[in-house]
């Protein structure tokens, strides 16, 4: 994990392995900030999605029993909403680095969908 401070606030950079293993480990909150439409395409098993154009870091869970981390398709939209939520207040926040495509890239399980029928289907992994 690489780290960076944003005026008071620290922001995180995290490697798709250190999401997986943060998520099965029941540590956090994967908040993806793409489109309604990307998310139902495919995304990560276990991410609420929380789309850009109504990103409100007021919005967000506190993190006193799971820390958050945002992300996106490629790691763009995640790490400005994340930069949002520092200017909001959040003392630490996290984004998936290279998104939802470094998570594929990675070859991790996620849920897709099933073009054959349309359902969605895990996938990867």
């Amino acid at each position: 994990m690489d780290s960076e401070q944003l005026g008071t606030a620290t922001f995180e950079r995290w490697s798709p392995e250190e999401v997986k293993a943060a998520r099965d480990a029941g540590e956090i909150v994967i908040i993806d900030v793409r489109t309604p439409q990307e998310f139902a395409f495919e995304h990560i098993e276990g991410a609420m999605n929380f789309p850009m154009v109504f990103f409100d870091p007021k919005a967000l869970p506190g993190q006193s029993d799971k820390r958050i981390v945002l992300h996106c398709g490629s790691g763009i939209r995640s790490a400005k909403m994340a930069k949002l939520a520092a200017e909001a207040g959040f003392d630490v926040i996290a984004h998936l680095e290279g998104g939802f495509g470094a998570w594929k890239q990675a070859k991790l399980a996620y849920i897709g969908t099933d073009m054959a029928s349309g359902a969605p289907k895990r996938m990867g992994g």
